[in-house]
């Protein structure tokens, strides 16, 4: 797999086809995005991370390997902006402005938005590899064999790995039910 920098700073190399890789930025945007999102960017920094990381694909389209999937090169490239990204708002921790938690919610955006929250904070507290592979077999839909190519991995310590995540998030989830059903039962009485 090329080694591919993260620099935004180098200037853009030229890209064998333009019309290509514009396909290749509208068809797999929102994947990237959402893959930040994933690995720990905050929604105020997803959309300039996204923007780096199709700087970084324009700049090195010459070195792409067709025989690589296209979606393992792009979580590659994503990882590494993403790390960027994660380190420096760890040294400058913005403010963080709550909800009013007097603001009426309808209970189906509540819902969703406890359900997130969830797997926000499941995601959050998985080990950064069990986390990668989570998000790619569970949230993108990649395969084992795929998920071994983008991480550059054996592909049956992707398997372990994988097994864990999806026990921890079982576990999460229980705990998650028993928690509900408990708050529920209070709410009765």
């Amino acid at each position: 797999m090329p080694e591919v920098s993260t620099d935004a700073d180098e200037g853009p190399a030229p890209v064998r086809d333009e019309g290509e890789f514009t396909r290749v930025f509208a068809a797999q945007h929102d994947f990237v995005w959402r893959t930040l999102g994933y690995l720990g960017v905050g929604r105020p920094a997803q959309d300039d991370a996204t923007q780096d990381v199709f700087i970084v694909v324009h700049r090195r389209w010459d070195s792409y390997d067709p025989a690589v999937p296209l979606r393992a090169w792009l979580f590659g490239i994503a990882r590494r902006v993403a790390d960027k990204y994660r380190a420096r708002a760890a040294r400058a921790a913005p403010l963080r402005v709550l909800p009013d938690p007097d603001a009426p919610l309808p209970d189906e955006a509540l819902a969703r938005r406890e359900a997130a929250g969830l797997i926000e904070a499941f995601l959050a507290a998985l080990p950064e590899d069990q986390r990668e592979v989570f998000v790619l077999a569970e949230l993108e839909g990649l395969s084992a064999p795929e998920i071994a190519v983008a991480l550059d991995g054996k592909l049956n310590t992707i398997y372990s790995r994988l097994r864990l995540a999806r026990r921890a998030f079982e576990r999460t989830l229980a705990r998650h039910r028993a928690r509900w059903q408990r708050e529920g039962d209070h709410g009765e009485a």
